[in-house]
């Protein structure tokens, strides 16, 4: 609403009109009408307060679906799929270095889909399929990668192993016969500060062809 025509208006010190107090409050109540409609009319799907359920802060139980074994744990809303695993279940085989996905030590698989699990909260995987290093290994016997990794001595300090092989087996479950630039590319991610790449490269093609 053009508000220069109040009769109450008042010229401003330089001569010109500005907004008088009458302007001003049907300003300001336009814009509290516009967003209380934009709050109550416009957002899709929004829920009602009566059927949303609250969770935390404290630790709630959750499900997981891990190495095909369902669990169930405890979990704030805010606690990554790395600390779940390794401070509440004990699988203590996937790492936590950085914290924050610079260095894919803590690499699992996420529907066969490589993560860095510090990134990851543990309820939002809920419905979906885990899998750690201690998965890899089927029947006794170790996936390719992991008896690659050892014939080729591509483990050093051993922090950033377990990534490594996460993200190998990635790689050779999925792409026959990778060059070697496909391995680096599988493994760029992966941080290790003992430089031991050269080793993980030929562990790579190695296993990849025992798969």
């Amino acid at each position: 609403m053009d508000t220069t025509n109040d009769k109450n208006e008042k010229p401003s010190q330089n001569g010109k009109k500005g907004l008088s107090r009458r302007g001003f409050l049907k300003g300001t109540g336009l814009a509290t009408a516009g967003t209380f409609a934009f709050t109550n009319s416009l957002f899709a799907n929004e829920a009602s307060t009566d059927t949303l359920a609250i969770a935390g802060p404290d630790a709630n139980a959750i499900e997981l679906t891990i190495n095909d074994r369902k669990v169930t744990t405890l979990a704030r809303p805010d606690e990554t799929l790395v600390d779940v695993l390794r401070e509440r279940l004990e699988m203590t085989g996937t790492k936590m270095v950085c914290g924050r996905g610079a260095c894919s030590a803590c690499t699992v698989m996420i529907d066969d889909e490589p993560v860095c699990s510090c990134l990851t909260l543990a309820v939002e995987v809920q419905d979906k399929k885990i899998t750690t290093i201690e998965g890899i290994a089927k029947d006794g016997k170790l996936h390719p990668v992991q008896e690659a990794f050892i014939e080729e001595d591509a483990a050093m300090c051993g922090y950033c192993t377990p990534g490594m092989v996460m993200s190998c087996v990635h790689l050779v479950d999925n792409t026959p016969n990778p060059t070697i630039e496909e391995v680096k590319h599988a493994v760029r991610g992966n941080l290790c500060r003992c430089g031991t790449y050269p080793h993980v490269f030929k562990a790579a093609m190695t296993a990849s062809k025992n798969v």
